[in-house]
């Protein structure tokens, strides 16, 4: 007994090591998110914390988790959130998260703890078919681990950078554009009741400066004739 535990443990110790040195642990600091989250290069990693940066639970179907990734891409989207760094690092996370659980095979071995750095640089894995949104509302396509992270990445580099910028401006380009005439015209109109307002004001002024000089002048007019 005691020398197939020196056995199983010869064979364990040597995982555990290059568990700690290729594959470090991650977490996103600043966001409120207390589980370890999965980027890629991690090993070990919660069980739920992609599922939390989606906002919906670990039974949640392929169109919920859909419908999540919409809603939180959009509203973590840097031209949105203009000048936050943990906006950024959030959509990064959120599309990260997406990658993994949009695919039911990434998903699966994410759920049992399987899933490695080779499931995403590996061609990509495209998420699975789910119904589509509703048509008003504004759906990216379904990322794949080779839109987001490149194909495999070049020698000494850690990791590869996602492009949001590109993705936005292909598909909510057109959104963004009529919030940036929405927040002009308003702006328009905010300065126009302005203008209206300091006219009123001047006239108001005028016609008491007017009044004014009446009396007065009437006042000159009958201590004349007294």
């Amino acid at each position: 007994m005691a020398a197939m535990r020196r056995g199983w443990w010869s064979r364990l110790l040597p995982w555990r090591l290059l568990q700690a040195r290729a594959f470090p642990l991650n977490s996103t600091p600043g966001l409120g998110l207390g589980a370890r989250t999965y980027s890629q290069g991690d090993c070990s990693y919660s069980r739920t914390a992609l599922y939390d940066l989606l906002g919906v639970p670990s039974t949640a179907t392929q169109a919920q988790i859909k419908a999540a990734y919409y809603r939180q891409c959009f509203l973590y989207h840097p031209d949105r959130n203009s000048g936050s760094s943990e906006a950024a690092e959030r959509f990064t996370r959120i599309s990260q998260a997406y990658v993994v659980l949009g695919s039911a095979t990434l998903r699966r071995k994410y759920d049992r703890g399987l899933l490695s750095d080779e499931d995403l640089r590996g061609p990509g894995v495209r998420p699975s078919r789910t119904p589509a949104p509703d048509p008003g509302s504004p759906c990216p396509p379904p990322p794949t681990s080779r839109t987001y992270y490149g194909s495999r990445a070049a020698p000494g580099a850690n990791r590869t950078m996602f492009n949001f910028d590109a993705f936005y401006q292909a598909h909510y380009g057109e959104q963004l554009e009529r919030e940036r005439r929405l927040r002009a015209r308003r702006e328009a109109l905010r300065k126009r009741q302005e203008n209206a307002s300091l006219k009123g004001l001047r006239w108001e002024e005028t016609r008491d400066v007017a009044a004014i000089f009446l009396v007065f002048s009437i006042f000159i007019i009958i201590g004349f004739y007294i």
